[in-house]
């Protein structure tokens, strides 16, 4: 997950029942939509060299913890054997590099990057602490950067936002119509500006005709609806719910800014061409719940997903316990107990992911 200087953002550590290793089944039904996009990469890269490369270095940016650290290496790494067998080329060196900010679970990720290492001849590992929104890597270095359900985390919330106290969003419902372009505006614009800068550091870093293979949430350019919605705007229903109520502090609610922008395939699209480092190779636009289990979608499970994904950047804010988290989950449950009124939320805040393969052209 990308980083932020003010705020401390990582997902809920450890193996518990609200820990992110426990519940980021939807974001694995995701990167396991990206495995393709993945093989063809590295097919890519083993054919179109004069020489079949003897080394590569895999680098996965956001990686988390639990279950999903290791997907998307663990698919590069397959491939690349597989590529050896099909050349009948001897084992290539594969360097996998797992990165995401110190704040994350790294005892867990090292605990399986040694069983990994193991399982998987001619592998060696790192990990690489900091964030993905400035140098990470030596110029040149890398074959491949993945990263999935990351780029949305913003390096910062807007600071015209804060330095104007805007709320992100307004209790008043009327007020908050009245903001919500600007509001959306100023995500938009901080987002353009810390994905390009992504795309900047990651050519300095990427060898000669490097690959990237990333999702992140976001939004189809047709859809109106999405226009004026926050990527989390479920999470700022459910707390401002609690603000009405008085469980949290109306003016901590309206000072309190998560750091997501969910873009549209259009503006992903007219960023990377305007950045003008790589060429998009290929782009797909997922809805969320196809390809996994409906059942997956009910509102216990979005809420102790939210609550994996978000509980620490609440707590901070807030400065309350566990048993503020807890209250949260039974407010989202009772806001979603009706039938179908989850579906319908979903419904007018239509959020999709988009996953691009890109090529290093400069």
């Amino acid at each position: 997950m990308a980083s932020q200087h003010e705020q401390m953002v990582h997902m809920n550590r450890g193996q518990g029942k609200t820990s992110y290793a426990r519940n980021s089944s939807l974001q694995n039904v995701e990167q396991n939509r990206m495995r393709l996009m993945i093989e063809e990469t590295i097919a890519d890269l083993c054919s179109t060299s004069s020489l079949f490369p003897r080394n590569m270095v895999v680098a996965d940016l956001g990686c988390s913890s639990g279950p999903n650290a290791l997907a998307l290496v663990s698919v590069a790494v397959d491939a690349i054997h597989s590529q050896c067998l099909h050349f009948q080329q001897p084992q290539v060196e594969v360097c996998v590099l797992l990165n995401d900010l110190p704040d994350n679970d790294f005892n867990m990720v090292v605990t399986s990057l040694v069983a990994f290492q193991q399982s998987k001849k001619s592998v060696v590992t790192g990990i690489v602490p900091g964030s993905f929104y400035g140098r990470l890597f030596t110029s040149g270095s890398l074959h491949l950067v993945c990263s999935s359900n990351s780029l949305h985390w913003l390096s910062k919330a807007p600071e015209e936002l804060k330095r104007n106290q805007i709320p992100a969003y307004d209790i008043d419902e009327n007020v908050r119509v009245e903001r919500r372009h600007v509001v959306i505006g100023a995500y938009a614009r901080q987002f353009r500006k810390d994905f390009t800068h992504f795309l900047e550091m990651r050519a300095k870093e990427l060898s000669s005709g490097g690959r990237m293979v990333v999702s992140l949430a976001g939004r189809r350019s047709e859809e109106l609806a999405s226009k004026f919605t926050h990527a989390w705007e479920s999470v700022a229903l459910v707390l401002s719910e609690m603000a009405s109520k008085g469980v949290i502090s109306k003016e901590k609610f309206d000072s309190f800014y998560i750091p997501i922008y969910g873009p549209s395939d259009e503006e992903l699209r007219e960023i990377i061409k305007l950045e003008g480092s790589f060429s998009i190779r290929e782009m797909q636009v997922h809805e969320p719940s196809s390809g996994s289990d409906n059942m997956l979608i009910t509102p216990s499970k979005i809420a102790n997903l939210l609550r994996a994904g978000f509980e620490p950047i609440i707590v901070q804010h807030f400065g309350s316990s566990g048993e503020m988290m807890d209250e949260f989950v039974r407010t989202a449950e009772r806001r979603w107990s009706k039938e179908g009124s989850l579906q319908q939320e979903m419904a007018r805040n239509p959020r999709v992911t988009l996953a691009v393969s890109l090529k290093k052209v400069v």
